[in-house]
């Protein structure tokens, strides 16, 4: 019974994450919803690789952008080739260029990285992603300079009408590529490898004493990982019809691992949330204010104080909480912490706006305009109310949060002395 249910229970989700992809672009037809939406599904393959050496084998890598990149360049230059006629290709298996150049770049790059662990892996992926990046500059035959290569993805010849010309089609196209990649990678981690590299994260010196080679079992996960990669990065060769040395860089990969952490590397849908979380923050928070890298600094600043699981985390825990029944004694807390954080988060995004328009925006004038307020960056009686909000929407938070915290640990110690007696029955 329990098994039918479990099964039920993956239908429903596979079938639900299956659903929300074919309706997503219904309820939202704009054309920036459709580019965002594309976007999303190229960022979850990307994190979701990158969690396979991060979150899954503990491989802290700071070039995940390389096979991402050059799985572009690669799919860009095939692309290329299909429109000049010098290679018969269908431009939907496009992508699949780019993941076999990502898999081929990991079979050459990580021999040597993953000899090693810990800080000397991260430290060897992140010289060998400078490196990348350095040669994407100098050698302009192939990466295409500061301009990067560019191509048309209506290459070839119409499949049933279809063109990749609209968006609409683009993004149906990252919408398969995504489902079944993520379905891939789900599955990976319920084989034997994929169980094996959870150990070498865990105890490699257990690995080792029952026979295994730790550094064969990272080599073969980061080859996988950089065919995924390497697939996002086609899809964005697609998406985009050009690409530049930045895809590449440092920052990219930085990327990678900032949101894959943010929507929480330790359980499979985390990285999902992050990908999600990366377009939106690249794509409109940019758009909202020139202060979003700062605010997104804090918030992962903030992450890792309060969450260091992510966001995937919090929402574990609270189903948990909801499963013995004790989530709606918490509801009322949870909105006294969204009203003194909005405050205080309030008062501080004011300061940090004033700021940067003292800072690059003086010719403007002193006024600016804030979530539907008026602030004059010169005011004094701006300034006092934005302090006075972060102050006091701080003070109120922080009274909240230790209120909560207690009443959060002692509905754990209610859990664990249920399941205790469970266990004994």
């Amino acid at each position: 019974m329990k098994a039918r249910s479990s099964r039920f229970a993956r239908t429903a989700i596979w079938g639900g994450f299956a659903l929300l992809l074919v309706v997503a672009p219904m309820l939202f037809s704009s054309g920036l919803a459709l580019t965002v939406l594309s976007q999303m599904g190229i960022a979850i393959i990307a994190c979701l690789s990158y969690n396979m050496l991060f979150g899954q084998g503990g491989m802290l890598s700071f070039g995940h952008a390389v096979y991402t990149g050059l799985g572009s360049f690669m799919a860009i230059h095939a692309l290329n080739r299909v429109t000049e006629g010098a290679m018969q290709m269908p431009v939907s298996l496009i992508p699949l260029v780019g993941g076999v150049a990502g898999l081929g770049f990991a079979v050459l790059f990580g021999y040597v990285t993953t000899r090693k662990a810990g800080t000397t892996f991260a430290m060897i992926t992140l010289g060998l992603g400078e490196l990348v990046f350095a040669l994407a500059l100098m050698i302009p035959e192939f990466f295409g300079g500061e301009g990067g290569v560019s191509g048309n993805r209506m290459a070839g010849q119409p499949f049933m009408g279809i063109t990749f010309g609209p968006q609409i089609q683009v993004y149906y196209l990252i919408a398969v590529y995504t489902f079944v990649c993520v379905a891939a990678m789900y599955a990976f981690t319920h084989t034997p490898l994929g169980r094996m590299l959870n150990a070498v994260r865990d105890n490699p010196e257990r690995v080792e004493f029952v026979g295994y080679d730790t550094q064969k079992v990272r080599y073969f996960a980061f080859i996988i990982a950089g065919f995924f990669a390497g697939i996002s990065g086609g899809l964005a060769a697609l998406n985009f019809e050009i690409v530049t040395a930045e895809v590449v860089g440092a920052a990219r990969s930085g990327a990678y691992l900032l949101f894959t952490f943010l929507g929480g590397a330790t359980f499979f849908f985390g990285p999902i949330i992050g990908g999600v979380l990366m377009v939106l923050a690249f794509v409109l928070l940019s758009e909202l204010t020139k202060a979003w890298l700062l605010y997104l600094g804090l918030i992962f600043l903030f992450m890792v104080i309060y969450a260091p699981g992510g966001i995937a985390s919090l929402i574990m825990m609270n189903l948990r909480v909801a499963a013995f029944g004790r989530l709606r004694e918490l509801l009322w807390r949870y909105l006294a912490l969204f009203a003194t954080g909005s405050l205080m988060l309030l008062g501080a995004a004011a300061v940090i706006e004033m700021v940067y328009h003292l800072q690059l925006s003086t010719t403007l004038g002193d006024e600016l305009r804030f979530l539907g307020l008026t602030l004059h960056a010169r005011g004094m009686g701006s300034w006092a109310g934005a302090l006075a909000a972060t102050a006091v929407g701080f003070g109120l938070f922080e009274f909240v949060r230790r209120g909560f915290v207690r009443h959060w640990g002692a509905i754990q110690e209610d859990i664990e002395n249920r399941l205790q007696q469970r266990s004994a029955a």
